[in-house]
């Protein structure tokens, strides 16, 4: 159920590639063996109306939400934060070196009393593991 949903300012796009965040974010997601890669699901989301700080139009953001299944030690969370959050730091470190960007993360718990999902991907994925 891992899912990464990156938000950003629209004035950002000038200085980063979303579409390869998106791959660099979800293969990071991939190589943490505490979120099961059949459940990873990465996406972006364009924000177009928004105010940053002082609202001057130079001033972006990007925030990193990552949504789980309860249950995982604070310790293995700690971890996942820092890895993903690094990949993140590390990937826009050049526009963060040359405009103002604010970078947040956070992980979210999903309370399984108050979820419903459906999917065959797993299925799939070993289908496609055996040829």
């Amino acid at each position: 159920m891992p899912h990464l949903i990156i938000e950003y300012s629209a004035n950002l796009e000038s200085d980063i590639d979303f579409e390869e965040l998106i791959r660099t974010m979800h293969e990071a997601a991939v190589r943490i063996d505490a979120l099961p890669i059949g459940g990873i699901r990465t996406r972006a989301a364009r924000r177009d109306n928004y105010r940053v700080a002082d609202g001057h139009p130079a001033n972006g953001f990007i925030n990193l939400t990552l949504r789980i299944a309860e249950g995982r030690p604070s310790a293995i969370r700690r971890i996942i934060g820092e890895k993903l959050f690094g990949q993140l730091r590390s990937f826009t470190r050049p526009a963060y070196e040359k405009r103002p960007i604010s970078l947040s993360f956070e992980i979210q718990e999903i309370n399984p009393e108050r979820r419903w999902k459906q999917s065959n991907i797993r299925d799939y994925m070993e289908q496609r593991r055996r040829g």
